[in-house]
């Protein structure tokens, strides 16, 4: 059985001491947003990973640094990792949600989305490949649904795997929506049925999540809830 904990937030207002969690990169990269909303929900991604990392490494946050080095490009926007430590993290934000998975050593991916936006139909077309297309109810509401769950499912999956979007959606085909999460088939030789697990999450009312871990075994799936540290006191 491989356990995967997963952790949830709301963003968190910036404080002196989150903001010292990040290493002069990411400080760059805060800095980088123009939006609050986008500051917030990257300084939370952080200081949460961390923290959950300190929790499973058994040192502070402090203590953790990250190398989110992509494997595309070099640069640090990609998955982050702890360096020499059996822990897989994954980071996803949407809206008012902020998620961390982990596992010990085994790769995962999470993906939220908040689902209270319209959905074109040159996106369903992108994302879903004829088999999931056919399983989509025509009722607009009940269709949207469908599609988040779909995607979020699809995106968890890109994420374990390390490479993101450069799997093309469409080569994968997932259960249907109304089912439990699984991947069926995949043409890229990144993903397997055999060596793949997912779940549906519980982020609350107007969003839906997964999680993909890349395994062989049942996976055990925990999920809470991130009681920030008050602003003043340390971590």
């Amino acid at each position: 059985m491989t356990e995967c904990s997963v952790w949830w937030s709301k963003p968190i207002i910036e404080s002196e001491n989150t903001l010292a969690l990040l290493d002069p990169t990411e400080r760059t990269r805060y800095d980088s947003y123009r939006r609050v909303e986008d500051r917030r929900r990257f300084l939370t991604g952080r200081v949460l990973a961390k923290t959950v990392a300190a929790e499973h490494l058994g040192v502070s946050p402090a203590e953790i640094h990250f190398d989110a080095t992509c494997t595309g490009c070099g640069k640090q926007h990609g998955p982050v990792r702890v360096p020499d430590a059996e822990l897989e993290l994954s980071i996803s934000h949407s809206g008012e949600r902020v998620g961390v998975a982990a596992t010990s050593g085994a790769a995962v991916g999470l993906d939220v989305e908040a689902i209270g936006r319209n959905i074109e139909d040159s996106l369903i077309a992108y994302a879903l490949n004829d088999t999931e297309l056919a399983t989509l109810p025509e009722e607009e509401d009940a269709r949207a649904e469908d599609f988040f769950t779909y995607w979020t499912r699809k995106e968890a999956v890109m994420k374990a795997t390390g490479r993101g979007l450069r799997i093309p959606l469409r080569s994968l085909t997932l259960a249907k929506a109304t089912e439990p999460a699984r991947l069926l088939a995949s043409d890229d030789p990144a993903l397997s049925p055999e060596s793949t697990r997912m779940a549906d999450l519980d982020p609350g009312s107007g969003y839906r999540a997964a999680v993909a871990v890349i395994t062989t075994d049942e996976i055990d799936v925990t999920e809470r809830w991130w009681t920030p540290p008050s602003p003043g006191h340390g971590q």
